[in-house]
């Protein structure tokens, strides 16, 4: 799960969006409208990193299909989630140094 989180939060430009779907459903779920204007992204940009997540099994949905669903982090997330905090304080560290 290291390296998956490695590749999904600082592989990519998308990665920081990511990082905070992942700690903002770690507090509660929400559905992709609620993240939208909780992060104040974009729709379709929340839909899309949903999907990637979705994908790599760091989250989870329930509910009505599309509007309604909610999303939670998976249980192996859930699991992995001091990883995953270790790997956000390093990037935040490094950048900070730059």
């Amino acid at each position: 799960m290291r390296k998956l989180l490695w590749w999904l939060i600082a592989g990519s430009t998308g990665g920081p969006n990511r990082a905070k779907i992942i700690m903002t459903l770690h507090k509660r779920p929400y559905n992709a409208n609620q993240l939208s204007e909780s992060l104040n992204l974009n729709y379709k940009t929340v839909r899309h990193h949903i999907k990637v997540l979705e994908e790599n099994n760091v989250i989870t949905s329930a509910g009505k299909k599309k509007y309604g669903e909610m999303y939670f982090l998976s249980d192996e997330m859930e699991r992995n989630y001091n990883t995953f905090q270790d790997i956000w304080e390093e990037l935040e560290q490094n950048s900070v140094g730059k």
